[in-house]
């Protein structure tokens, strides 16, 4: 997916506010679950946002979505986010991000997905690491829960 910034998208910098970036990011994952899971799928949590460098307006910028892990009714859906100056053609990696979306039934409960088939070394590096961070979501939200909080 892939999008041409415009001044609408400008913050007080004069580069693109990350809220548009991440707008965008939504979309995109939302369409790599669904994809995978059917369309009744919402995002549940954004677990990581990297911003590597700035995205100035008149850059393409092009939103690269997998799914990295899936667990019983989630994914874990990665992101990696590229500015292109049309004018040079360069391109640089700017954000990388990581959205956890759910996939819901008629009802609007969660519903079993797809297990994810990973055949490449890559996948299976993805899957694993999908994994070790979904592992740790659960224990601090443990360790939240034994606090109160």
């Amino acid at each position: 997916m892939s999008q041409l910034m415009m001044p609408q998208h400008a913050n007080i910098a004069g580069t693109v506010y990350g809220g548009a970036i991440l707008s965008i990011a939504d979309s995109a994952a939302y369409v790599c679950a669904a994809r995978h899971a059917g369309p009744h799928c919402v995002t549940v949590s954004v677990d990581q946002v990297d911003f590597r460098e700035p995205i100035r307006i008149g850059e393409l910028v092009t939103f690269k979505a997998s799914i990295n892990y899936v667990g019983r009714t989630s994914m874990e859906i990665g992101i990696r986010i590229e500015a292109e100056n049309l004018r040079t053609g360069q391109k640089r990696h700017t954000n990388s991000c990581y959205f956890t979306m759910v996939a819901l039934n008629e009802s609007g409960k969660p519903t079993p997905v797809p297990s994810l088939i990973c055949e490449t070394a890559v996948e299976k590096k993805r899957f694993k690491e999908g994994q070790i961070r979904r592992e740790h979501a659960k224990e601090l939200a443990e360790k939240r829960k034994k606090a109160g909080l």
